[in-house]
């Protein structure tokens, strides 16, 4: 279950609600996954995208590895509707919130694994936007993929994984100038 939860969230930029309301029906393509709901923490339902209507949804990059993730866990444990993630006791309820951050507890418990000091489950989530920002996706296709109300939070959150595109422009705008 927390190799599921946390592929979804380092190749698909996804919260822990968001990945806990992961569904087989919206892989929409090879490479892309449609979210379209979460468990609201409050509600313990389906519900809405955070500053979404009801009715919208965010199509985000499905990488090879997250969409194997998904098909695997189905067949090894099934889906109720297409969620793969159910309440532990009770599959007719969904995926409690809170046993994501109990099984982080005890992976980091178990000391198996080593775990920088300090990082939570939403570190994941950051590993997405920090490694697309990296490779020059740019950061409007970021802030569209992780569901932020605008692209400003991306880049107050994000901007210091783009040095130097003042030194680049001064770079271009030498070569364009002396021309």
């Amino acid at each position: 279950m927390f190799t599921l939860v946390a592929d979804l969230m380092t190749g698909c930029g996804m919260r822990n609600g968001e990945a806990a309301a992961v569904n087989l029906n919206n892989v929409v393509a090879d490479d892309v996954y449609r979210i379209a709901e979460q468990v609201n923490q409050t509600t313990r339902e389906y519900g809405r995208l955070k500053h979404r209507k009801a009715s919208e949804y965010r199509d985000v990059p499905l990488p090879a590895s997250g969409r194997h993730t998904i098909e695997q866990y189905a067949d090894t444990h099934g889906t109720i509707d297409g969620y793969l993630l159910r309440h532990p006791t009770d599959p007719a309820k969904t995926f409690p919130y809170y046993a994501i951050h109990n099984q982080w507890r005890r992976i980091k418990k178990a000391g198996e694994v080593e775990i920088p000091k300090g990082m939570v489950i939403f570190g994941f989530r950051h590993f997405f936007a920090s490694n697309c920002l990296t490779h020059n996706i740019p950061i409007t296709d970021v802030a569209e993929w992780m569901g932020h109300r605008s692209v400003d939070i991306t880049f107050k959150v994000y901007r210091h994984l783009m040095p130097g595109s003042i030194g680049r422009a001064a770079k271009v705008l030498d070569v364009d100038l002396a021309s």
